[in-house]
């Protein structure tokens, strides 16, 4: 069955894809400084604030799952959130999952200790450790479909890959908040010091929430809802539609495992007691890292709306494999020259390739009607998998939490899924924005849908 030709899509008015473009980076910025300084206090703080700290090991295998745990929580926040943003809009879904983020993200800060409440204290963090969780959920695939969406002929990946340079931003800043807390008397960093960055989240909210709410819905969420209307179930599409391109984005997400490893395992071997490096050395690791990504996404971005998606992911995924295993042969020599050198160069300029390009590379899989479900579903299930890659590396890497060849070969394979998907999707970056994920046996009736 032929497609039909659908009317070119609307244009964006005057200076709204830049305004989705600040909109996404504020937002996602804002978004994942609370969820990535969860990370750092999870290798640093949280063993010994509400785990049992007279065993070190076990109380960081633990800290570090409950970072896994929001990750565990995203696939159903994308089921949902997905469906709603497909049904109801992008907009309404980035300033509900900023909300969301801020508020538990403060609760955190507001948490008893072990040493008040015992075993509940844990319990309280994972709980809010989730809600961090289902809202990320929504976060990225919103972000990312608005900006796709507003952006003009030509120009898709280098306005997407905003998103993600906002993501590497608020790692930035949650860094640098903890190297100033960091800096406190032990007493007093583990008492109130590491309540401070999570306390700032209010602001985080209150700034996000001004900057989304005034931007526009996009132009083709619009037509579409106008037109055919929205489809009724997103997830019945998606699944008839589009099922191989889910397993390609589900198998593409896998490459996020090199971040977790890298904010996270990374920061734990290299401050203990194997190794020794202090937390601020390590951590300005990150923050310069963070800082030439900040440049580097929108380079390989830009260069992906020239000579496609797929190659320049493909340099990020193989990349990334030599480039983290030379980051942890760096941290265990003791060396900080060649770690810093080696860490800029595997996360902010090697895994830059891949994580610029995803949002346009993942949303220009989908039609526009199933494009947030998509992205949403197909990103968290892999982001799951990722999250929990921390965990893994833990108990690879084995009692003494030093066998990092073992954790090297670990994320090497973890960068195979994300290979194979890339060799295997479709060159999109040259195709119009209303033709995006078309297939020749879609359903011309459109049942599925309703008026908007």
């Amino acid at each position: 069955m032929s497609v039909p030709t659908p009317a070119p899509a609307a244009e964006a008015p005057p200076g709204q894809p830049r305004k989705a473009a600040t909109a996404a980076w504020i937002g996602s910025a804002l978004e994942y400084y609370d969820f990535f300084i969860y990370g750092s206090a999870a290798a640093l703080i949280f063993p010994k604030v509400f785990f049992d700290s007279s065993d070190p090991a076990t109380a960081t295998l633990l800290s570090l799952a409950t970072f896994g745990v929001a990750y565990a929580a995203r696939p159903v926040g994308a089921l949902f959130l997905g469906h709603v943003g497909d049904r109801l809009g992008r907009k309404k879904i980035m300033v509900f999952t900023l909300i969301l983020m801020g508020l538990s993200t403060f609760l955190i800060g507001c948490l008893p200790t072990r040493a008040q409440v015992g075993g509940l204290a844990p319990v309280l963090l994972v709980l809010c450790r989730v809600l961090q969780g289902i809202s990320a959920a929504g976060e990225q695939a919103s972000a990312s479909s608005m900006t796709l969406e507003h952006a003009p002929p030509g120009r898709r990946g280098f306005f997407t890959s905003f998103t993600l340079s906002g993501t590497q931003g608020g790692q930035l800043i949650a860094t640098l908040v903890f190297i100033a807390v960091a800096q406190l008397p032990e007493d007093q960093l583990l008492s109130w010091g590491w309540r401070v960055p999570f306390w700032l989240s209010v602001a985080v909210a209150v700034v996000g929430y001004g900057i989304r709410r005034r931007l526009r819905e996009t132009p083709a969420f619009s037509r579409q809802a106008a037109t055919e209307g929205v489809v009724r179930l997103p997830l019945v599409v998606l699944l008839r539609e589009h099922w191989a391109d889910v397993l390609r984005v589900i198998a593409g997400a896998l490459i996020a495992s090199v971040s977790t490893i890298f904010t996270v395992w990374a920061l734990a071997y290299a401050t203990s007691d194997a190794v020794g490096m202090s937390r601020t050395s390590m951590l300005w690791v990150g923050a310069l890292a963070n800082l030439v990504a900040l440049a580097a996404i929108p380079l390989w971005a830009t260069l992906s709306d020239r000579i496609g998606r797929r190659p320049v992911y493909l340099i990020g995924a193989v990349g990334s494999a030599a480039a983290m295993a030379g980051y942890l042969w760096a941290i265990s020599t003791g060396s900080y020259p060649l770690t810093l050198a080696l860490g800029i160069i595997a996360f902010g300029i090697v895994y830059s390739a891949a994580n610029g390009v995803w949002p346009a590379f993942y949303g220009e899989m989908f039609a526009t009607r199933v494009r947030l479900s998509g992205m949403a579903i197909g990103t968290q299930i892999g982001f799951a998998v990722a999250g929990f890659a921390v965990t893994f590396a833990a108990e690879i890497a084995g009692p003494g939490g030093d066998d990092w060849p073992a954790v090297a070969l670990f994320t090497a394979a973890l960068c195979i899924p994300p290979t194979l998907a890339a060799l295997t999707a479709r060159e999109t970056h040259t195709t119009p924005t209303e033709l995006l994920g078309e297939h020749p046996n879609r359903n011309e009736s459109h049942p599925e849908t309703v008026s908007a």
